[in-house]
């Protein structure tokens, strides 16, 4: 993890996502995290600038180093794991853990739970809005 806060590309819609980025606002101390609906402006712009196509919303992504030359994106369970290393001791252990699965066991496991989200945890019409506390942890509300 760098200085510059790490950006989450979330599906905005996913109940699953959302109450992951409750999850993360809760535990992020440290303020090492922004986050983004996959459906905004920025996102879109974000992810073509690396080839990536902006409607596929299966997947979360974590950009590091955004808007630098060295701007990286780490997407699916890779993702998870580098969120979970920057949320505290206890987090960092289990996100270290999992990395220990071979990365093509993760994404396996990451896009059966990706593929039957919606079904599990339900979705949203539209993208919930922060509570006024955490609105400044979002791009683009």
């Amino acid at each position: 993890m760098t200085e510059t806060p790490a950006i989450i590309l979330y599906d905005g819609i996913c109940g699953l996502c959302n109450r992951f980025n409750r999850f993360i606002l809760s535990r992020d101390r440290h303020d090492r995290f922004r986050l983004a609906s996959l459906q905004s402006n920025f996102a879109r712009e974000l992810l073509q600038r690396h080839g990536l196509s902006p409607d596929a919303l299966d997947t979360v992504y974590l950009v590091l180093d955004a808007g630098t030359p060295g701007e990286t994106l780490v997407r699916r369970s890779e993702a998870v794991v580098n969120i979970m290393r920057g949320l505290g001791p206890f987090w960092r252990i289990l996100g270290g853990a999992s990395a220990l699965l071979p990365r093509f066991v993760r994404d396996w496991l990451y896009n059966l739970v990706a593929r039957n989200r919606y079904r599990i945890f339900g979705r949203y019409d539209v993208c919930p809005l922060p509570s006024e506390k955490d609105r400044r942890k979002f791009i683009e509300v």
